[in-house]
């Protein structure tokens, strides 16, 4: 009898399994954590090089890979701690020994955990490495404006049909009207006339718009924003607009509106990947 009560489990340790799976269940949420900041990492740097192009910070589209691989980890060790959770209770309440072993769990998230931080040590060094080496040419992957005229150029990878149909989609999904598509070159042709694929998207939002002219009236001359979409006599792609801090400086508009102008540098830098 008095190994059978020996054997039986107290309250005291069904409190301290109930203790061990809220760890575990922290454990799990502090990797889905984890990974969702990994994961929009990437993205951050991807917005720096559109806002920022002169840093050339480097790229790490991996980030959204070993953060999703944590979120799921994450999910996992809830799930299974869970288990394991109701499977140790069982064990309590037929009086077998639950503690002889290691945890398999933990035993088993830790490897994991090393091979994926060995795997993030070796990305981010090779990555340093290759940017170190292959330096990026300001004049081919970045935002240039041209002095005296402050016209933003950047090279397209699609033809000028699909880069307008890119715009066109990325407008629509901000929600941004899109005014009209002057196609340059088709009227050119009904005139009996040759040019390149050319075509200019006029678009724009009143929320943005309207506090720029109440500041600065003369803006309105510039307004709604313009996208230019041609193909030079070589074939290549090329998107150009105004720099909005030429326009900034052209009409004098205060610095905190700025933003409302800014959003044209995403949208080209998008439209030309």
């Amino acid at each position: 009898m008095n190994t059978q009560e020996e054997s039986q489990a107290s309250p005291r340790d069904f409190l301290a399994a109930e203790r061990t799976f809220l760890a575990w269940i922290r454990t799990g949420l502090a990797l889905m954590a984890l990974g969702f900041v990994l994961a929009r990492f990437g993205l951050f740097l991807q917005q720096i090089n559109l806002l920022r192009p002169d840093l050339h910070t480097a790229s790490y589209g991996l980030s959204l890979w070993f953060g999703t691989v944590l979120i799921l980890l994450g999910v996992l060790v809830s799930l299974l701690s869970l288990v394991r959770y109701l499977r140790l209770l069982a064990m309590m309440r037929k009086g077998e020994r639950s503690y002889d072993n290691a945890s398999v769990l933990a035993v088993t998230i830790a490897i994991f955990l090393a091979m994926l931080g060995l795997a993030m040590s070796y990305y981010l060094v090779s990555t340093r490495h290759a940017s170190a080496l292959n330096p990026q040419n300001p004049q081919e992957t970045s935002m240039t404006a041209i002095p005296g005229n402050g016209i933003v150029r950047i090279a397209s990878q699609h033809s000028v049909a699909e880069t307008v149909a890119k715009l066109e989609t990325m407008l629509q999904a901000k929600n941004v009207k899109l005014f009209a598509v002057v196609d340059h070159s088709g009227e050119a042709e009904r005139a009996g006339l040759k040019m390149p694929d050319t075509k200019l998207l006029i678009f724009g939002n009143p929320k943005g718009g309207t506090p720029l002219m109440l500041a600065s009236p003369s803006v309105a001359l510039d307004l709604p924003l313009k996208i230019l979409v041609a193909e030079d006599t070589a074939g290549k792609v090329w998107i150009s607009y105004n720099a909005p801090a030429y326009l900034q400086q052209r009409h004098n508009l205060p610095a905190e509106l700025l933003p409302n102008i800014a959003v044209i540098d995403a949208l080209a830098a998008n439209a030309a990947q």
